[in-house]
């Protein structure tokens, strides 16, 4: 089963930016790429940086910490295949985002 959160407004998040949001007691980022919303774990496996307060280009955020980069849309580290952040899927109806998260 799985259930529904609400994150944000659509427009709350401009293109290319982030958006940190604490659901569920967690830190999620929210991303606008190529105008779709995308979620991921929000902080950096390095050194736990906030990486929705990273730049994000083309799909790719940076830790604003130490330049760790993932792709926002799986969440995959950019150079090492081994590290990954959660990807979280997202849900947008009308102008509301909506994190879903798998119950245990």
């Amino acid at each position: 089963m799985s259930h529904r959160v609400r994150a944000a407004l659509i427009d709350e998040i401009p293109e290319d930016h982030g958006l940190e949001v604490v659901l569920e007691g967690k830190i999620i980022g929210l991303f606008r790429v190529e105008g779709k919303i995308v979620a991921l774990d929000g902080i950096c496996p390095h050194a736990g940086g906030p990486l929705a307060k990273g730049a994000c280009f083309e799909g790719i955020v940076t830790c604003p910490w130490h330049g760790w980069q993932f792709d926002a849309r799986t969440g995959q580290h950019c150079l090492t295949p081994q590290i990954s952040q959660t990807p979280y899927e997202v849900e947008v109806l009308e102008q509301e985002i909506f994190v879903i998260f798998q119950d245990t």
